[in-house]
């Protein structure tokens, strides 16, 4: 999709399909633990704060299916499963990482203005 022409409601349907899955609450976490290293599915459900296995399994196939993540069967007995960011993968978490560090940056700039605007509506 050319971003300097007028998206089609097709284009902005896919646009808001693939931000609304990788700006998933778990999602992002995953990715940000996964940039650190590849991790073992209990790794990854330790690293990531209060996900259920459940939805550590789904997060991890949608990412495996959109091309984000490789999971690797380890030769040992019993086998291991091995979780890696792709190319595709890292690229999302430096940008995730760039969005955090915005964040950080103005937290308190984002309270503030919160605080003001709740003294300004009571």
């Amino acid at each position: 999709m050319d971003v300097t022409a007028k998206p089609s409601g097709a284009d902005c349907r896919s646009v808001s399909e693939i931000l609304s899955r990788v700006g998933d609450k778990w999602t992002i976490q995953v990715v940000v633990v996964l940039r650190m290293g590849s991790r073992r599915f209990n790794g990854l459900k330790r690293d990531v704060n209060g996900i259920s296995q459940q939805m550590l399994t789904r997060t991890l196939k949608t990412l495996e299916r959109d091309g984000m993540v490789e999971r690797a069967v380890l030769p040992s007995t019993p086998p291991q499963v091995e979780y890696t960011l792709t190319p595709l993968g890292y690229s999302l978490s430096e940008t995730v990482h760039q969005l955090a560090n915005w964040a950080v940056a103005h937290r308190q700039d984002i309270e503030d203005n919160r605080f003001r605007y709740d003294a300004r509506q009571a």
